[in-house]
């Protein structure tokens, strides 16, 4: 899946109940959900088999102070550059830059102190 640069690109639910989430969602929207990883940690919400959204299980005591929500992601086509420039407009990194499923990516906390995750796409870096 293609990451336009500078534009939203990725969404996921963290939440405690991974059960009860699919459940409202299958409900409410129709979304259908495959396992990502064999932990069960991670799924991928599908609609009409094209994914939407994933979904996250917070556990352990990383997540004891946060509260369910939606996270977002931007798509870049350059994240070290995007992070460099991110840095010196006042962002702190909340984990450093990871890759997984093929793209790399990183979360900070913007200037106005706002988390958000930066993605790149790899297989278009190629």
């Amino acid at each position: 899946m293609s990451h336009p640069h500078a534009e939203f690109c990725w969404t996921e639910l963290m939440t405690r109940d991974l059960d009860g989430a699919k459940a409202f969602y299958a409900a409410t929207l129709g979304w259908t959900f495959t396992p990502h990883d064999d932990a069960g940690t991670y799924w991928v919400a599908h609609k009409d088999d094209r994914p939407v959204a994933g979904l996250f299980l917070m556990e352990g005591e990383a997540f004891d102070s946060i509260p369910d929500h939606w996270f977002c992601y931007i798509g870049t086509d350059d994240l070290e550059a995007t992070l460099k420039k991110a840095r010196a407009a006042g962002a702190q990194v909340l984990r450093e830059p990871f890759e997984a499923a093929g793209y790399r990516m990183v979360i900070l906390r913007d200037a106005a102190g706002a988390a958000i995750g930066f993605s790149q796409d790899l297989s278009e870096s190629a």
